[in-house]
């Protein structure tokens, strides 16, 4: 079953791409591979019921189930553990990436309020990271059984050689970028 943005990227996104772009083939175009959706807790040390808040919260929103991320080593200073949970991340690909991020683009990110658009600034490989500073954007988060407003990373990891194609793929997708590349 293939979602409305899977649809739109091989009958309208592709071609433009394409003529954008100059390629001799169809296998060139950048295509979208996976979205990591990435939250650090660095107060879970004290709290050990933050890292099951986050996991649920974070399945809920992308209808995947979320993992723990484990410290890779001991640091005195912030009473840190090797292998203590330290934050919680999911990967995402094919269906449940497109349909996240038709979500993401239709319903949370305009419910940001005073939302003026993201940065445009890609990684020097095609890839963005968008920074969220609270879940309460998504709809499937009921803001009543919040304790603590967390922020994520969102990444786009794309095919793309270059930052102008990256960008290019993911302003056709309808990522509202603030300003136009230059």
């Amino acid at each position: 079953m293939a979602t409305t943005l899977q649809k739109d990227y091989r009958e309208r996104i592709v071609p433009a791409l394409e003529r954008e772009f100059n390629y001799s083939t169809v296998m060139q175009v950048p295509r979208l591979e996976k979205i990591v959706i990435n939250q650090g807790i660095g107060a879970a040390t004290q709290d050990k019921k933050l890292i099951e808040t986050a996991i649920n919260e974070l399945t809920a929103i992308t209808g995947q189930k979320a993992v723990a991320t484990l410290s890779k080593k001991d640091i005195s200073n912030f009473k840190l553990r090797k292998k203590m949970p330290v934050g919680v991340r999911v990967t995402l690909r094919r269906d449940h990436m497109y349909e996240f991020l038709e979500r993401l683009v239709r319903v949370a990110l305009p419910r940001i309020r005073d939302f003026k658009g993201i940065e445009g600034k890609l990684d020097g490989r095609g890839n963005y990271t968008l920074g969220i500073t609270e879940q309460i954007i998504f709809p499937e988060i009921n803001i009543d059984n919040i304790n603590k407003l967390m922020g994520m990373n969102i990444t786009f990891v794309t095919s793309a050689r270059t930052d102008e194609e990256g960008y290019a793929l993911l302003k056709q997708f309808g990522l509202p970028f603030k300003n136009e590349k230059k």
